[in-house]
């Protein structure tokens, strides 16, 4: 699952730390309970993901123009 992740979402490396973390942290429930691993799989999915401009002025006064986002 984890590679599935990675090949979705190539340039998300703190991403891809976290689900490699939850997914160490459940493989003994998956284990005893594999019934469990569709739950997972929708879990690593995004519900939604909400992409933003943010416009700011650095220490020399020109205008710096990043990307935001926020996942849930």
């Amino acid at each position: 699952m984890y590679d599935s992740v990675v090949a979705r979402d190539p340039n998300q490396p703190e991403f891809h730390q976290a689900v490699e973390e939850v997914l160490d942290s459940l493989g003994p429930v998956i284990e005893a309970h594999p019934e469990y691993l569709p739950v997972v799989k929708a879990m690593v999915e995004a519900e939604r993901i909400i992409q933003f401009r943010v416009a700011w002025y650095d220490d020399d006064g020109n205008l710096q123009v990043n990307r935001g986002f926020r996942i849930q």
